[in-house]
């Protein structure tokens, strides 16, 4: 989907349910617009994570912010990079018109600087392991996609649905590392083959990397490393190569919890 795309409303109180909200309208109110109530941190978050409200006139969302100075310091991670990867998996999401991650961007906040992601609505109980076969087209999008990224914590939680049954991803913090580190609950399609129109979504970022000039490229080159930049071509590659679904590799390959 584009950047004009529809996205979930969160109130009749917030907003008219009569004017479309699009991605590229989220976007801008996020960026730009002014953090005015805190509605406290979650709690079962490892990192310091709080729901706020962004107003920009009469426009209010709800975000979910992550400041880089809350950030739990990992032993494999650089120090203060996790909410760069939240906005790396948001924007790479974007390249292939695949719409996984909620609108995403880094701004200043009231605890500095941080990632602030749209609060998806949805029901906490209902994820990955409550799924039937209705979402299956979209678990293999996101199965995908967490390979390409690297996916370290794609936890059953971590798999959400909206009202209109669209199935997003959260927490990507721990993504883009130089070294193998998928860790995911989606192993449904082992060695099954990937749809051609998936390939070719994956083609349409791998030539984004290779024009030097391409914005997604230019961003990137500021959120991950150059080795990880490295690192996630010759993912891109090796998919685009083979065409199936990878069979788990070494190392541990579940995330702990599983939800």
């Amino acid at each position: 989907m584009d950047e004009n795309a529809n996205i979930p409303q969160q109130s009749d109180e917030e907003k008219p349910a009569s004017i479309p909200v699009t991605i590229e309208k989220v976007l801008e109110v996020l960026q730009n617009g002014v953090v005015d109530a805190e509605h406290g941190a979650i709690q079962w978050s490892s990192n310091y994570t709080f729901l706020v409200s962004v107003k920009q006139d009469d426009m209010s969302v709800m975000a979910v912010y992550k400041p880089q100075r809350g950030e739990r310091p990992l032993w494999d991670f650089p120090d203060g990079s996790l909410c760069q990867r939240e906005r790396a998996a948001y924007i790479t999401s974007q390249a292939m018109n695949w719409q996984i991650v909620p609108p995403t961007v880094l701004r200043d906040g009231p605890r500095g600087i941080g990632s602030m992601q749209f609060f998806i609505d949805h029901d906490p109980d209902y994820h990955y392991f409550h799924f039937d076969e209705s979402l299956i087209p979209q678990l293999k999008r996101m199965a995908l996609f967490d390979v390409l990224v690297n996916n370290a914590d794609r936890k059953g939680g971590h798999c959400i649905v909206d009202e209109q049954n669209h199935l997003w991803g959260i927490d990507h913090g721990i993504t883009f590392h130089a070294q193998y580190k998928l860790r995911t609950v989606i192993w449904n399609f082992v060695n099954q083959r990937i749809a051609d129109d998936l390939l070719a979504d994956v083609q349409k970022l791998r030539d984004k990397l290779e024009n030097p000039n391409d914005p997604y490229l230019c961003e990137m080159e500021t959120l991950i490393t150059k080795g990880e930049l490295r690192s996630f071509i010759r993912r891109i590659d090796t998919i685009l190569t083979n065409k199936f679904y990878p069979a788990p590799g070494p190392g541990p390959n579940h995330p702990w919890p599983p939800v």
